[in-house]
Order: C-alpha cells, then sequence, then structure tokens
C-alpha cells in the first residue's frame, strides 16, 4: 500500500519522465489546449476488507494489524475507553495529567530521565493523550528495534511511575496556561460556549483551575491509571513492516504483563448532564478590535450509523458552511461582503450525548451586526426553499471523490477500523457510505434542515467590544437590537472571569 508521500514522490517522478517522452506527459496522448479540458475516467476504489486485518488478541484485545512493507516502519496505536468523565468534578484535569505523565514521568524499572533516554536510544516516538471521553497512546519506530520499543511502550502503558518532580512541572506550567487563557478570544469563547450549550455540570464543560490542580497528587495519577487502564478498555491499531500473526503474538504477551488488582470498569458509553440552553444573544466584553462569534443550537445523539438523515445532513451542513469556499456562509459573508476571513458552520451528531450546531466567524467590531443577520437569513433560507441541484452535486462529488483519503495509508486503514470497534459504528457503514451519499435528494436536504435546524434555538455568543459592536454598521444595514430580536431571548452580559479560578471577577 502507498502512502502520500510515496505517491507524491511518485507523481511528480511520472511528470518528469511525461516530461521526457515526445508528445507530452503520456506518448500518443492528444495534448488539450487547457486543464478545464482533461477529462478523467471513473474513480475506481476499492473499500479494504475489515474482517482480514481483525486479530484477536489475549483476553478478547480487538487489533488491526495492517501489513506495509515500503518502509522499515511500524506505527501501533492503542485506543482507550477511559476520559475525564470518570474524574472527579473537584479534580478537573487528573485525566489530562494522567495521559501526560504516563509518557514523561517514567516507567518500569526507569526512572523519567532514563525513560526519555531509552526511548530516543532507539529513534522512538512516544505520545500518550487522554481526552474527556477517550485516551490515545501511540508509538512509531524502526521495525529493526520493534521488539525494544514494543517493550518500552508496554511499560509505558502498564507500568508507569508518574514522577513527582515531572508531575510537578506539569502543574506548573499548566497553572501559567491558566494565567493566559482570559488573553485568547477563542479561548473565552470555547468556555463560555460550552457552559452557554452544556451547562456547568456536563463533563464537556469543565475547566481545569488552580483549585483543581491543587487537588491532584502522584497517588490520584496511579489510582486513575490502575483503576481504568488495562486490556478490557483496549482496541489497538497497528501498521507496518511486519508479519502480522507475530506482532498478534508479541502483543498478547505484553497484554500478559497488565495486573488485574485495582482494575474498574469503565461506564461505558459516557454520559452527560441533560440541558437545554436558553435562547438569546450574550456578550463576553473584550477590547479587541473584531468580534468573534459563535452562532448554535445543541443537536442530538447517534441512535443509527445507517439513517438516511444523517447522511442529508452532512451534504446540508457541506451547503451551508462546512464545504470550504464554496459554501453559502463563506460566499456570502466573505466572498460577497467582505465581512469576514471565514464563516463556517458545523452540524455535528453526539456519539454519546446530543452535540450541537455551530456557526462561527470573525469580523469587525462594526459589520459583527451585519455578518451575523446574513448568517441567521442563510439558516432560515437553507429551511426555506430547496437547495440548487448543482450545489447539491457539487458537495456529493467532493463526499464521494474525497472518500478514499481516509483509507489512503495502512495506517490509515488500521485506525479506522480500529475507531468503528471503539464506537460500535459497524463496518458497512463504509461500504454503503458513498451510495448512502449518492441517495441524497434536494428534498432530502430541506426535509432534515426543517426538522434539525431550530432559529427558535439558538444562543449566539460574542466575544469582542460590545460598546463598538451593538451600533452595526455605518450604512445601517443591521445593527445588534436587530439580530436580538430575530433571536428572541434579549441580550446578556457575562460576567468576567479570573483566569485561573474561574470564578466571577471583581469589579
Amino acid at each position: 500500500m502507498i502512502n502520500r508521500p510515496q505517491l507524491r514522490t511518485l507523481s511528480v517522478l511520472a511528470l518528469f519522465v511525461g516530461l521526457a517522452v515526445p508528445g507530452g506527459a503520456q506518448s500518443g496522448a492528444e495534448i488539450v489546449d487547457h486543464p478545464t479540458e482533461l477529462t478523467y475516467g471513473p474513480l475506481d476504489f476499492e473499500l479494504p476488507d475489515a474482517d482480514s486485518y481483525r486479530r484477536e488478541l489475549t483476553g478478547g484485545v480487538p487489533a488491526y494489524l495492517v501489513e506495509d512493507r515500503a518502509l522499515p516502519l511500524v506505527d501501533i496505536t492503542v485506543r482507550l475507553r477511559i476520559g475525564s468523565y470518570l474524574e472527579p468534578a473537584e479534580q478537573a484535569g487528573l485525566a489530562d495529567l494522567t495521559g501526560t505523565l504516563m509518557r514523561t514521568g517514567g516507567a518500569g524499572e526507569l526512572d523519567a530521565k532514563a525513560f526519555d533516554e531509552a526511548v530516543e536510544a532507539v529513534a522512538g516516538n512516544f505520545s500518550s493523550f487522554i481526552g474527556s471521553t477517550s485516551g490515545r497512546m501511540s508509538m512509531n519506530c524502526l521495525s529493526t528495534v520493534l521488539d525494544e520499543c514494543l517493550d518500552l511502550f508496554f511499560s509505558m502503558l502498564g507500568e508507569p511511575r508518574f514522577d513527582a518532580d515531572r508531575l510537578d512541572l506539569a502543574k506548573q506550567n499548566e497553572l501559567e496556561n491558566l494565567k493566559q487563557r482570559n488573553d485568547d478570544p477563542a479561548s473565552v469563547a470555547g468556555r463560555e460556549g460550552q457552559w452557554l450549550l452544556y451547562g456547568r455540570d456536563h463533563v464537556e464543560s469543565r475547566f481545569v483551575t488552580d483549585s483543581s490542580l491543587s487537588a491532584i497528587g502522584r497517588e490520584d495519577l496511579a489510582a486513575f491509571h490502575r483503576g481504568y487502564v488495562h486490556p478490557g478498555h483496549m482496541v489497538i491499531a497497528g501498521a507496518g513492516d511486519f508479519d502480522s500473526d507475530e506482532l498478534a503474538a508479541k502483543l498478547s504477551a505484553l497484554l500478559d504483563r497488565f495486573d488485574g488488582e485495582g482494575r474498574l470498569q469503565a461506564s461505558w458509553p459516557p454520559q452527560g448532564a441533560v440541558y437545554e440552553p436558553a435562547p438569546g444573544v450574550y456578550v463576553a466584553r473584550q477590547d479587541i478590535p473584531q468580534g468573534r462569534v459563535q452562532i448554535g443550537h445543541r443537536t442530538f445523539k447517534r441512535q443509527d450509523w445507517g439513517s438516511p438523515d444523517h447522511f442529508a445532513l452532512a451534504m446540508m451542513d457541506s451547503v451551508l458552511g462546512n464545504g470550504g469556499f464554496t459554501t453559502r456562509l463563506m460566499k456570502r459573508i466573505r466572498s460577497d461582503e467582505g465581512l469576514a476571513y471565514g464563516a463556517y458552520s458545523n452540524f455535528r451528531i453526539g456519539n454519546y450525548w446530543p452535540a450541537n450546531l455551530s456557526v462561527t466567524f470573525q469580523s469587525k467590531s462594526e459589520t459583527v451586526a451585519y455578518a451575523a443577520k446574513i448568517a441567521l437569513e442563510e439558516i432560515d433560507r437553507i429551511r426555506a426553499e430547496p437547495v440548487g441541484e448543482d450545489e447539491l452535486q457539487t458537495v456529493k462529488a467532493a463526499a464521494v471523490e474525497t472518500f478514499p483519503n481516509s483509507f489512503d495509508s495502512a495506517l490509515a486503514v488500521a485506525q479506522v477500523f480500529a475507531q468503528d470497534e471503539f464506537l460500535g459504528r459497524p463496518h458497512d457503514y463504509w461500504r454503503t457510505y458513498r451510495q448512502n451519499v449518492e441517495a441524497v435528494t434536494t428534498a432530502d436536504v430541506q426535509r432534515v434542515a426543517r426538522r434539525y435546524l431550530s432559529p427558535d434555538r439558538l444562543v449566539m455568543l460574542i466575544v469582542g467590544d460590545w460598546d463598538a459592536i451593538e451600533p452595526g454598521d455605518s450604512d445601517g444595514r443591521a445593527t445588534m437590537a436587530e439580530v436580538a430580536g430575530k433571536i428572541g431571548g434579549g441580550v446578556t452580559m457575562l460576567p468576567a472571569r479570573d483566569p485561573v479560578s474561574l470564578e466571577v471577577a471583581e469589579q
């Protein structure tokens, strides 16, 4: 299997060879006058067979192992059913620190410095991360030192030392980051937006503070790891220069190292608090020349991977704002009016709880209202009238023709199928993906837009200089009073917060 860098190299070589051939890139072929006259045969892509790569390791751990002998490299990724949803609310940051210190805090018989040196000595590249609903530990190495790297990697997975000095350093670095988080409008928008859409009790709304950091000690990391990092929570993906059966045997032997003492069964899938946002315009004041705007509402939780509505929603989203420079939001807000560098939409369907619609842009303070007015008009328009057939065909063609990119390397194949197993997504989802996209009609797009886009539930968050934003533009095209009237719910000023404690700042 050829990966992208190899494919680019071969393409360049082919170009030079073609130029050297009399008559053009292909001897005997007609040379066209303009690139638009080029014709292409139908896209021929055969989906890899997931079952041919699947191995069941000791304890029933699933692994997807894809051989690729092109280069003497091996990649291994372990996905874990773990996350910050399992940490106590008063210890926000525990999962993240556990993931970080698994890599940086030493492992097995090696202290932190010795472990780093051992990984460097074999030119390995190890990483470890735990997010809100999953963990991901990865290694990359030369196949000539695979055994040595696997031994170190599984020592990191199963026997982290959580060096106290490295933990203190990580906490100090995080504390310094907290001090800066109000300086970035994107950080403020991310925090306030999560609270507005998900409430304060949802796991997605937890943010690290100085008090939560101080409540985390080395033993907390060790207990969190001991409870949730074990084979029963793992899905493994591997790709590269190996024999699959031999690697499966090695992985099984390494999994046998894990001690069953102290293991906990993660509640799976994760669950989030139920919360219904209050529509309206919300303002986080910040003295900046542009306003950062997020408009959205909660969506829904995925029940059926093959639902026709999901494919119609993806096409609707691509027409509205999730398809690059051809989308309605981008063309009107950027290309036609020059109000923003970019304007985007993202209609997300939740895997574990209802996710959210997000329409985002940044505009000069005086044009925020006009850009917001246009965004609301486009949400209304895609509900009120069918999209153009050409618009739909463009986004459908993009989805179908870029589909093979999801499987463009051995590692991508292994990771996609491992992710299927992790999420409970059937492999047949990919086999029927293109047919399901092609089946979407303009009527389907309007139907799902009417059903799932809810203008009466919209929450608009603005981070910026409200005194400059509120009046609107000097041409009188829109004011924030007009926009707020369209959304309903009024305008609410959000309190300024201390960046470290997130408590309301003293005025």
